[in-house]
C-alpha cells in the first residue's frame, strides 16, 4: 500500500513538470503569434491601400488573405489561451467533479483540445476567405468593364509583403519545430501559402505592366484565392482528424512493436492513441501469464509507460494487464 502510495505521488509530480513544460511552450507559442498578428496587421494595411490607389485586384485579394492571418493568429491565441488556463474552478460554464478538481490531469488534457478546435476554425476562416477571393476573380473576367492594368506602386506593396511573409514563415516553421506545436504549424503553413501568394501577386502585376494584359490580375487573384482555399483545407482536413480521435496507424504500429518486445507480453489485444491538444496519451491492453502475480504486472505496466515516455515522448500510458487465453 506504502509503494502504491509513493508511486501515486511520483506519477502526481511527474505529471506536474509535463504540464509545466507543455504550458511554457504554449506560453512561447503566443509571444511568436503576437508577432504574425503584428507583421499581418502592417502588411494587410500596406497592401489594401496600394491596392485602392493602384487599381489592383489581386493585391487587394492578398490583402484579404492577410487579413485572414490576422483572424487565424486571433484563434489560434484564444485556443492556446484556454488551454494554458489552469485555475479555473468550471469548464465552459459547468462545475468541475471533485475528482477533477483534485487530480487536474484529466481536465488539462480536456483543456488542450481548444486549441485544436481553434485551429479548425482557422481552416474554416480560410476556406471562406479564398471563396469569396475566387469569386471576385472570376467576376471580373465575366464582366470586362472592370479589367484595369494596376499601377506600378503596387508592385512595392507585394513585394514588401513577400518579404515580411518569408521571414515569419522562417520564425513559425522554427518555432513550430522547437515546441512541436501545432497551432505554430498551421501557422507556418499559413505564412507559407502567403508568401507563395505574395510571389504570384508580383510576378502577376509585373506582367500586367509589363505586356498592358488587363485580364491577368482577375487571373491572378483566382489562383490566389486557389492558394488559400488548399492551405484552409489541409489545416480543416488535420484539425478535423485529430478531433475525430485519429491516429497514424504507422506510428501506432511502432508503438506496438516496441511494447511487443518484453517477454512478459504474451499479446497486445488493444493499443490506441489519441492526440490531446498536441500531447499524446496511449491506451494498451497486453495479455500475460494467467499466473503472473498482480505486482510484477503492475511493475510491468509501469516500465511499458516509462518506456513509451522515453522513446516516443507520450506523456501517459494506460496499461491494461488481463490473463493470457492457456488454448492461444
Amino acid at each position: 500500500m506504502q509503494e502504491l502510495r509513493h508511486h501515486q505521488q511520483a506519477e502526481a509530480a511527474e505529471w506536474r513538470d509535463i504540464q509545466a513544460q507543455e504550458l511554457q511552450k504554449l506560453h512561447q507559442a503566443q509571444h511568436q503569434l503576437w508577432l504574425n498578428v503584428g507583421a499581418y496587421l502592417v502588411i494587410s494595411g500596406i497592401e489594401f491601400y496600394l491596392s485602392i490607389i493602384g487599381h489592383s485586384q489581386t493585391l487587394r485579394a492578398d490583402a484579404l488573405n492577410n487579413l485572414a492571418g490576422i483572424v487565424s493568429a486571433a484563434l489560434l491565441l484564444t485556443g492556446i489561451f484556454i488551454a494554458r488556463d489552469i485555475h479555473d474552478d468550471d469548464l465552459m460554464g459547468k462545475p468541475l467533479p471533485t475528482d477533477i478538481q483534485q487530480n487536474g490531469q484529466r481536465l488539462q488534457l480536456t483543456r488542450f483540445h481548444y486549441e485544436t478546435v481553434y485551429t479548425l476554425i482557422t481552416g474554416v476562416v480560410m476556406i471562406a476567405i479564398a471563396v469569396g477571393v475566387i469569386y471576385d476573380g472570376l467576376k471580373s473576367l465575366v464582366i470586362p468593364t472592370t479589367r484595369t492594368i494596376p499601377q506600378p506602386i503596387t508592385l512595392v506593396g507585394a513585394g514588401m509583403a513577400l518579404g515580411i511573409m518569408l521571414l515569419i514563415w522562417w520564425l513559425n516553421r522554427r518555432a513550430g519545430r522547437r515546441l512541436q506545436n501545432a497551432a505554430l504549424t498551421a501557422a507556418a503553413q499559413d505564412s507559407l501559402s502567403d508568401a507563395l501568394t505574395s510571389l504570384g501577386t508580383l510576378v502577376a502585376i509585373a506582367g500586367a505592366l509589363a505586356f498592358h494584359v488587363d485580364w491577368l490580375d482577375g487571373v491572378a487573384s483566382i489562383v490566389v484565392g486557389g492558394f488559400i482555399l488548399l492551405a484552409g483545407i489541409k489545416i480543416f482536413r488535420e484539425s478535423s482528424l485529430n478531433l475525430a480521435d485519429y491516429f497514424d496507424p504507422q506510428a501506432e504500429k511502432q508503438f506496438r512493436i516496441a511494447i511487443d518486445q518484453w517477454p512478459q507480453v504474451i499479446a497486445i489485444r488493444d493499443l490506441k492513441a489519441h492526440y490531446n491538444g498536441n500531447m499524446v496519451t496511449l491506451d494498451v491492453i497486453i495479455a500475460v501469464d494467467a499466473h503472473m502475480e498482480v505486482q510484477d504486472s503492475y511493475r510491468l505496466g509501469e516500465k511499458i509507460e516509462a518506456q513509451m515516455r522515453r522513446q516516443f515522448d507520450i506523456v501517459a500510458t494506460d496499461v491494461m494487464v488481463i490473463p493470457a487465453d492457456p488454448q492461444a
